[in-house]
């Protein structure tokens, strides 16, 4: 148990006793998601090699990583530091790391011992490599490669994907680590058939990508996948060597949409409170808004009318008929159907997020439960 913080509450109270709004996260589901997912790594044949941007929080890191070697994927350079200060030595920078950061990314990876970067651009490589020879250090590199998401990566069929992996190998300044792909048109999927199809076509694109490139001579340590929509529904990843799935260890509505998880299966909540009712109007206000849930429509694709998180059932975490939280402001929310006239102010409601990373990026503290007790609290780290 944690007890390096401040606590706001003694642990040991029920959870709606708690103000709101406020974050809740489930220990019994966040462990088992842990432990249904490190044991798929292994049966896969895969090192797992987690994404911690959806927590944040050392305590879940370790939980992830627990029968695992220890490496993790970040966001941001502050996750980098924060997750390097907590005790991991072995972490990928995994976005197509800005110019300007690189010399602070080198500090750290001489600080730790591995930090991985990502590159997609020539005048990225070239930046490195001037970093790194004015130091006399090679720094470790993977090169980002678009499996058909369309955010960043070379496409591997075009003639830049070729040259920019010459370019890595032959580098003295760079320690070539091989390629790196995430597929997240994933999340455009409406089932988990779908869903196993972009996972297939990650897997297939890659590493016929590696193997294209190995026998023009080049060595490719290191293939690297990642999603938890994928990874969740994939079979077989014969020619991969890692995989970074991260919203797993919460998962949230958007998951349960297009069937990468259960309900149950979901370990980040918002406690709300009712704050106002009118059943004329047939609303319920309550008083958490987008600075709380974030303002992310959800799957929108699967159900128009999902509105912007679902509302369950205080214990158990059930749907609740007859509610749709359907519109929300900074920090209220409203809530329309025929089950308001249940409602009244006071009444404790619980919502499981559309996105559960940005929700969770809106609170600085994770009331963390077992059941319907507290037993710890969370920091998660904060900035870029």
């Amino acid at each position: 148990m944690s007890l390096w913080f401040n606590r706001c509450y003694p642990f040991g109270v029920l959870f709606d006793e708690l103000s709101t709004p406020c974050a809740l996260v489930d220990l019994d589901r966040l462990e088992s998601n842990a432990k249904r997912m490190a044991e798929k790594a292994m049966r896969l044949g895969v090192r797992l090699r987690p994404h911690v941007k959806t927590h944040k929080c050392i305590e879940a890191a370790r939980i992830q990583t627990d029968l695992h070697f220890g490496g993790l994927t970040v966001s941001t350079l502050a996750e980098a530091q924060a997750f390097a200060a907590g005790g991991f030595s072995d972490i990928t920078y995994a976005v197509p790391i800005a110019p300007q950061k690189i010399a602070d990314a080198a500090d750290l990876h001489a600080e730790i011992g591995t930090l991985n970067l990502l590159v997609d651009h020539p005048d990225t490589v070239r930046a490195i490599e001037v970093l790194a020879s004015s130091r006399s250090i090679t720094l470790p590199v993977y090169l980002e490669i678009d499996c058909g998401g369309g955010r960043s990566g070379v496409d591997p069929a075009s003639d830049l994907a070729q040259v920019l992996v010459r370019r890595l190998a032959d580098s003295e300044s760079i320690d070539f680590r091989g390629l790196l792909t995430h597929a997240g048109h994933a999340y455009s999927a409406r089932s988990r058939s779908e869903v196993y199809e972009v996972a297939c076509e990650e897997r297939n694109l890659i590493t016929a990508f590696a193997a294209e490139v190995r026998d023009l001579g080049v060595e490719i340590p290191d293939v690297s996948v990642g999603s938890t929509p994928t990874l969740r529904a994939i079979d077989d990843l014969t020619g991969v060597t890692e995989a970074r799935p991260g919203n797993y260890l919460f998962y949230d509505f958007f998951q349960t949409a297009i069937g990468s998880c259960d309900l149950d299966d979901v370990a980040f909540s918002v406690l709300a409170t009712v704050i106002s009712v009118d059943t004329e109007q047939g609303r319920a206000i309550i008083d958490a808004g987008a600075l709380a849930l974030s303002k992310d429509p959800g799957p929108t694709h699967v159900d128009p009318e999902c509105g912007f998180g679902l509302p369950v059932t205080l214990e158990d975490q059930h749907r609740l008929p007859g509610l749709r939280l359907a519109g929300l402001t900074q920090e209220h929310g409203t809530l329309t159907g025929p089950g308001v006239e249940a409602l009244h102010p006071g009444t404790r409601l619980r919502f499981l997020p559309n996105h559960s990373c940005l929700s969770a990026a809106c609170f600085d503290r994770y009331n963390v439960v077992r059941d319907t007790e507290v037993v710890d609290e969370w920091h998660p780290v904060r900035g870029w």
